[in-house]
């Protein structure tokens, strides 16, 4: 969602839920429970955004008070393949990347 790099992360201390694999749709209240570094007005907007673009569907149960759900359209789980493999390059390699900045920034050149 976010490419700051920093990414969005757990506020319950959960990982966030997983709209791509979902099965159904993920509540509103659960995305934003779980998702920090954004407020509930911005969440609301890119997730409209992501709707408007085709790559969300909206659902909106007739509750008191309603209960919104967001699930991935066809299009929107398409490039999840893709996508899930330099993501887990990246994690791997956490680690091996501070340790590569920390002894660029110290002066020491990084083993190979």
């Amino acid at each position: 969602m976010v490419g700051s790099g920093r990414g969005l992360t757990a506020r319950s201390g959960r990982p966030p839920p997983d709209v791509r694999g979902s099965v159904g749709p993920v509540r509103f209240t659960e995305l934003d429970r779980t998702v920090s570094g954004i407020s509930r007005r911005m969440l609301t907007l890119h997730l409209r955004g992501l709707e408007r673009d085709g790559l969300l569907i909206r659902t909106v149960r007739p509750t008191v008070p309603p209960t919104v759900g967001y699930s991935l359209t066809p299009m929107a789980r398409e490039p999840h393949a893709t996508l899930t493999g330099p993501v887990g390059w990246a994690e791997r390699h956490r680690g091996d990347i501070t340790a590569a900045r920390a002894a660029f920034d110290a002066g020491t050149p990084a083993a190979p």
